[in-house]
């Protein structure tokens, strides 16, 4: 068996505003794992000013794993707890590697065409025509439930675009997602959440920043707005810290991206947790590629989800691989038909 990387630079087909400021481009790598049957391929999308394992040494420890590749998955994943992404990489590649048909992670009904995923259409920062004219698209083509990217604009103008959404629609025709990336501070949190609470949201994602635990726990205890835990899941590995983490906070959700939390293992791992405690979950891709989009949204669909999932970014780039994966009437689906065409 012998593997190797490849980095990869995706383009956005125009920039996205995030509270962390503007998208252009999205750093990835494709690892591909090779032995005298077949080929593998997996993608580790790591999140420069986001990810954990977004450190000097990244590729250095790429390279490792490749040298590596005959310790088998189970030992390199214990090798590389403190780089999620490659160990979600490896996953994909070994997985890739024994699959009868190539990409084919996961068969299902939905890798088969006859059965697709419900997802959220993302409304990325901007100014208020532009942000406007974001939601009236993902509402023509069929979305339900819509996921708005706030702090960065003036409050009262998002509260304005929000309110002009439920003018519109309600509650039942739309659910309305917000994701603040940690923009509020502790003090102000409370009060902007009442004020979102108006509008019969479902969740906000991360109001402040992580790792305030304390303040994070008096707002889940006290939110007129259901609270969703995303970036504060990341870099904590060990399940006895997770566990206390649920416990000190008590989210009314979770958000996993398998490329920040340790692939399908270490999502796997906050799952039990949070079902063990009654939180929900959803699952969200991190800006990958078509090649690590396709391992989350394979084993997504494999957890037999039910509430819409954030799997909607496959079309932000330009120069994405051609996959199987299209958006239909805000939903996910997988085209048997459909080519692959990785030309890297």
């Amino acid at each position: 068996m012998k593997a190797s990387f490849l980095p990869y630079q995706l383009q956005f087909k125009q920039a996205s505003g995030t509270s962390r400021g503007v998208l252009k481009t999205k750093d990835t790598w494709f690892i591909k794992i090779e032995d005298e049957q077949s080929v593998g391929i997996g993608e580790c999308g790591m999140f420069r000013g986001l990810s954990c394992d977004d450190r000097p040494d990244f590729e250095a420890k790429l390279k490792w794993t490749c040298e590596h590749i005959d310790l088998g998955l189970d030992n390199l994943l214990i090798a590389l707890v403190e780089f999620p992404a490659i160990q979600f990489g490896l996953e994909m590649a070994f997985l890739d590697l024994k699959a009868k048909k190539p990409h084919i992670l996961f068969p299902s009904n939905f890798t088969s065409g006859l059965d697709h995923i419900p997802i959220n259409g993302l409304i990325w920062m901007g100014d208020e025509q532009f942000m406007k004219a974001q939601i009236r698209s993902k509402l023509d083509t069929g979305f339900r439930c819509i996921k708005i990217k706030i702090g960065a604009l003036d409050f009262e103008t998002e509260l304005a675009l929000i309110r002009s959404i439920r003018k519109e629609y309600d509650a039942n025709t739309i659910e309305l997602r917000v994701d603040a990336n940690g923009a509020f501070s502790p003090l102000e949190a409370m009060e902007k959440l009442k004020r979102l609470s108006d509008y019969d949201l479902h969740s906000i994602e991360q109001p402040i920043s992580a790792g305030q635990y304390d303040a994070m726990a008096e707002l889940c205890a006290a939110t007129p707005l259901s609270i969703a835990l995303d970036e504060e899941l990341i870099g904590i590995h060990d399940v006895t810290k997770q566990k206390q983490l649920l416990q000190t906070i008590n989210p009314q959700y979770i958000i996993l991206k398998p490329t920040l939390v340790g692939g399908f293992r270490g999502s796997q791992s906050w799952i039990d947790l949070a079902e063990n405690q009654s939180v929900g979950w959803w699952i969200t891709s991190a800006l990958e590629s078509n090649i690590g989009l396709n391992a989350i949204a394979q084993w997504t669909y494999h957890l037999n989800v039910n509430r819409p999932q954030g799997l909607g970014t496959g079309g932000l780039f330009t120069n994405n691989l051609d996959s199987p994966l299209t958006i239909k009437n805000g939903h996910l689906a997988y085209m048997p038909l459909n080519k692959w065409n990785i030309k890297f």
